[in-house]
């Protein structure tokens, strides 16, 4: 099969043909027909997630069909579109996974991490962490809501009944979270690289109240932000623009330090809190919700091939939304 492969910082990814992985005990083969570019795939390539299983197929917005059931994989047949997240396996034994927190599992595997994911044509995954994609979504429409809409949609959760929501990072996840949030009729206030005109417009489009630069402060306070950029200097800036009582959740898997900062910009009963992996809830809910909005992804897409040029738009903020990698086309 075709694939790509990460041998570790600093090289270059690679393009090969391995034989088609085997569905172990509980496990299930998916033919890809997507897969999402996450900026979680660029951590890992950049260094700053430093444990990844070697050689790795990246990727873990996986939208495929089901083409071998292994025994012990239960709720899955043979045709079956499915999609797989970031959150690939966890022990179901430990205190997390006993009290309903499986995305703190303290022995979890991860898709395209810990595993091999969906840069390739086949793929393995536990039967457990496959997602049923609702009708009326496209594969390449799907992919992103693996990752991008359930991080999402999760750190969304956090923000409890925030009417006026601050988004920093204005890219995959954002684009879908604000769809939700004036769905609820919730005022969005999105935040971009300054700028970025482009991009505020798309956040308007998308029926935010406000679109300017995260160095801007908004027009009027916030009950709560959202950061999907991984600026840790942003957190300072997000504490000063919510209420007292407010929340800022910090979405992104990885991001640089955040600086020092005085007591004043929390205190007041100020919440700050991150968000970590998913659980298979917050799949079902999401997915559920998507559909019935209906969320509308804006994709990007890039031949197999071209991983890393989708890597590098993705760093470089060039692409609108999401990008997708086109497996079987």
């Amino acid at each position: 099969m075709r694939a790509i492969l990460f041998d570790g910082t600093g090289e270059a990814l690679r393009p090969t043909d391995l034989l088609e992985p085997e569905p172990r005990y509980g496990q299930v083969r998916l033919r890809v027909h997507a897969c999402g570019v996450c900026r979680t795939d660029l951590h890992i390539v950049d260094g700053d997630l430093d444990r990844p299983k070697l050689p790795l197929v990246l990727g873990h917005q996986i939208v495929g069909t089901v083409d071998a059931v292994a025994d012990g994989a239960a709720g899955v047949a043979i045709g079956d579109r499915v999609g797989v997240p970031w959150l690939g396996w966890t022990c179901g034994e430990c205190r997390s996974c006993r009290s309903d927190r499986e995305n703190l599992c303290e022995r979890a595997r991860f898709t395209g991490y810990d595993v091999d994911g969906g840069y390739a044509e086949f793929a393995v995954a536990d039967a457990r962490y496959c997602l049923p994609v609702p009708e009326g979504f496209d594969d390449l429409e799907a992919a992103p809501l693996l990752c991008a809409g359930l991080i999402g949609y999760r750190a969304y959760r956090m923000t409890g009944d925030a009417h006026r929501l601050g988004i920093y990072g204005f890219g995959g996840a954002a684009h879908i979270l604000a769809q939700l949030a004036v769905h609820e009729e919730r005022e969005v206030f999105a935040f971009t690289r300054p700028g970025d005109a482009a991009t505020q417009a798309f956040a308007r489009d998308l029926g935010a109240a406000w679109a300017g630069a995260s160095t801007e402060a908004p027009p009027m306070p916030l009950d709560a932000a959202i950061l999907f950029a991984a600026a840790g200097e942003l957190v300072p800036t997000a504490l000063r623009s919510v209420v007292a009582g407010g929340s800022v959740v910090c979405a992104e898997i990885h991001m640089s330090d955040i600086p020092a900062f005085p007591y004043d910009l929390l205190w007041g009963e100020r919440v700050l809190r991150s968000v970590a992996n998913l659980t298979r809830r917050d799949g079902t809910e999401f997915l559920d919700l998507a559909a019935r909005v209906p969320v509308r992804t804006s994709v990007r897409t890039f031949p197999l091939e071209e991983a890393d040029a989708g890597l590098e738009a993705l760093r470089s903020g060039s692409a609108r939304g999401s990008i997708v990698l086109t497996i079987d086309r």
